[in-house]
């Protein structure tokens, strides 16, 4: 036991997250919208953000979309529109559902390892083994805040010719050997969501050093036109070649319209200057939370290195229904919302629309993810959360674990 016995906590009062819109980001807004006739729609402001988030990520292009999920959406299909159709992408069984959806969308075959227990990502070994030759991508998820790369995936990805996407929507300025993750695979995808370490209110962004994959995802974005290039050589060579067309309505591909605003950009610009020192609380958060959980009852040795927590990651090391049922019990008696299975409700492969293409049986195949879909949970954490909250909740925690002792 890590801690000093105190009395039983009271209610806690503790949501699953907080709004990340401050009074600064709201006046902000307010300055575009005192202007006279202010453009809302996408425009310099989203141009802007975009630079500034390249800038702070280390990437040369990011484009942001209206949400995470888009991201993901935009990233698969310029996948498709560059590298072909068809064949399979591996892809976590903890994640979010729009990274499944995306690959299914785009007419590729999902392929699925089981996860990392210190990392909630995909087991990269398994994902190596699970490369054939029609493997087009690796759809990676670094999982509430922790890094899923490893140096032999990296390098031997880099070999085979096989593209990495990394979903980096719960681990924003998270690290691997130095360098932040979404400036590594060929694309990144952000959400900005409510709550997230930036929000938007809505948002996504896609990040790649990649220009044609970029100009690729500018186009997608906005209904597949020609006119949302970067490149005039570009936008000439499509004019000159179809000079039976209004240059300025030319569609390349089958796009969407995913355009994000200016109101969205101008709360990304102002919440942007305080990133790092969001990101720094978060992860102190994470450290005192698992410095203070009992290590025997509870995982406690996640791969913090580099890590921006998104939430504190609470799961039992043993499968424990009698424990798991006092804990859910407890927190909702404290008033501590929680979400089971941690990111996106456990195993994706439980759920229905997975079930119907792959069979009832399929999760089978995934005990390690399983047990975190059953006892794994994460818990909010935010900047103005309270050390003394953590400091309670683990007392808490550590005391159901000692029960159980008896």
């Amino acid at each position: 036991m890590k801690t000093k016995h105190l009395a039983a906590p009271a209610g806690l009062d503790w949501p699953l997250m907080k709004n990340n819109i401050t009074r600064a980001d709201l006046d902000a807004v307010c300055d575009l919208l005192r202007q006279d006739d202010p453009v809302l729609t996408q425009a310099r402001h989203v141009r802007a953000l975009e630079e500034e988030w390249s800038a702070w990520l280390g990437v040369k292009h990011s484009a942001l979309v209206n949400s995470g999920s888009s991201a993901n959406l935009v990233t698969l299909a310029a996948l498709k529109e560059l590298y072909g159709s068809g064949g399979d992408v591996i892809v976590p069984t903890i994640t979010w559902v729009s990274d499944i959806a995306a690959v299914l969308h785009c007419g590729f075959e999902p392929v699925f390892v089981d996860i990392d227990p210190r990392t909630l990502g995909m087991d990269n070994e398994q994902v190596l083994a699970a490369v054939t030759p029609r493997t087009r991508a690796v759809f990676l998820t670094h999982v509430l805040g922790y890094s899923a790369l490893s140096q032999p995936l990296l390098d031997e990805l880099a070999r085979r010719g096989i593209p990495l996407l990394e979903d980096v929507c719960e681990s924003h300025g998270a690290t691997f050997s130095g360098r932040k993750l979404g400036s590594i695979g060929l694309a990144s995808n952000f959400s900005f969501y409510y709550a997230h370490h930036l929000s938007t209110i809505e948002g996504g962004m896609v990040c790649t050093n990649n220009t044609d994959l970029y100009e690729t995802v500018r186009m997608l974005r906005s209904h597949g036109l020609v006119r949302e290039l970067d490149s005039d050589s570009r936008k000439k060579e499509y004019a000159d070649e179809y000079a039976d067309l209004n240059p300025e309505f030319i569609f390349a591909h089958p796009g969407y319209n995913i355009r994000s605003t200016e109101i969205n950009a101008v709360i990304g610009r102002s919440q942007l200057k305080r990133l790092d020192t969001t990101i720094q609380r978060r992860t102190e958060n994470l450290l005192l939370f698992l410095q203070n959980l009992d290590s025997n009852t509870y995982q406690t040795d996640f791969a913090t290195e580099g890590s921006s927590n998104y939430a504190l990651t609470l799961i039992l090391k043993e499968a424990d229904p009698v424990l798991c049922k006092r804990v859910m019990a407890s927190l909702k008696a404290h008033g501590i919302e929680f979400r089971r299975g941690t990111a996106g409700g456990g195993n994706q492969v439980r759920q229905p629309y997975l079930r119907r293409l792959l069979g009832a049986d399929e999760w089978k195949n995934y005990p390690r993810a399983d047990h975190v879909h059953f006892y794994g949970f994460y818990i909010g954490n935010y900047p103005t959360l309270e050390r003394d909250k953590i400091l309670r909740l683990c007392e808490l925690l550590n005391s159901l674990a000692a029960e159980r002792d008896w």
